[in-house]
């Protein structure tokens, strides 16, 4: 094991795949050259060459659609989204045609195809640059999607997402991208589905999504420390599919839950996690289940506004001790 960034892992998950299989090839904006706008991608032009690493004009719905296309007729791409915001420029190729075409060809065609993109907030990139909209995909049948919170997981779930026949979107953090952590020099994948419990607990169970997994952590220490509360800290990995039973059980152990999700609150990520716990260990709670999201704003530019947007640890700490008080409370 070694410690590198999540920004390391994704380019050696690229590097790894498109070493072991000819078909891997990554497409979109800057991805050449200058590596993305977060150099994530910084040298695999130099290994791989511009056959293989394609540089892109500004015309989302055109490299979306190449994809699409190369996939349907043997190739893996892998497409560079260069914002999460920019989805809304892909939603016809992505959600009408790589989601639907195993379906609509009677399983003769597949898309196996990687978007990647990128959410979140706190960066200061005003409202068209630091949107969270990973719920917008997760409604449409047809796709995956994953939301790795470290660089363990990113270089994992990045290398099941390119070897699988289905169209998978990813999104990263773009706040984490230098963030470290122990990842193994062999080889390893992580499946799609399943959800891993990071911190084992009694007493309240926090869920959280990407970076929203590092508050939750942060939250059950001070808990720990203040309170003598003892939090399971729960991250799903993906969305779809989702590991229902890792999240069910730790509700029924604990009856008390939390979902963080950085994405809007109203009709997103932490309603649909909410619902599923309620409607299937309802009589396990001794609380409803509490959702914190992002403001129904949108992102401000302002600092001191931007930053008051998303759940914040002090934040999940508050709400947790009135949950374990017996308050009853609502989603603000």
């Amino acid at each position: 094991m070694r410690e590198i960034t999540l920004s390391q892992a994704v380019n050696e998950a690229l590097a790894e795949e498109m070493r072991r299989d000819s078909s891997v090839f990554i497409i979109g904006e800057d991805v050449a050259e200058a590596g993305t706008p977060f150099k994530v991608l910084s040298g695999l032009v130099e290994e791989f060459g511009t056959e293989r690493v394609i540089d892109t004009p500004i015309a989302e719905p055109g490299f979306m659609g190449i994809a699409v296309g190369a996939a349907m007729t043997g190739m893996r791409p892998v497409v560079d989204l260069m914002f999460g915001d920019f989805l809304y420029l892909v939603m016809d190729q992505l959600c009408n045609q790589a989601a639907k075409t195993h379906y609509m060809s009677g399983g003769k065609l597949n898309v196996p195809l990687v978007l990647r993109t990128n959410l979140g907030a706190t960066r200061r990139s005003a409202a068209q640059h630091s949107q969270s909209l990973h719920a917008l995909v997760a409604h449409i049948p047809g796709l995956k999607v994953a939301l790795p919170s470290s660089a363990y997981e990113a270089k994992g779930m990045l290398k099941s997402a390119i070897r699988d026949d289905n169209p998978v979107v990813i999104f990263e953090d773009k706040l984490m991208y230098q963030d470290k952590a122990a990842v193994p020099e062999e080889e390893f994948l992580i499946s799609l589905g399943k959800a891993k419990v990071l911190r084992e607990g009694t007493d309240i169970t926090l869920v959280g999504t990407s970076s929203m997994v590092q508050e939750c952590q942060k939250a059950a220490d001070i808990l720990a420390a203040e309170d003598s509360a003892y939090a399971e800290v729960i991250d799903p990995r993906t969305i779809v599919p989702f590991d229902d039973a890792t999240i069910l059980k730790s509700a029924k152990k604990t009856s008390r839950v939390i979902v963080v999700d950085e994405g809007h609150q109203s009709f997103g990520v932490t309603a649909e996690i909410a619902s599923r716990i309620n409607e299937q260990a309802f009589y396990h709670l001794d609380a409803p289940v509490l959702r914190m999201g992002a403001m129904d704003v949108p992102v401000p530019f302002s600092p001191a506004l931007e930053d008051l947007t998303v759940p914040t640890p002090d934040g999940i700490v508050r709400n947790a001790r009135r949950l374990l008080s017996g308050e009853m409370i609502h989603a603000a």
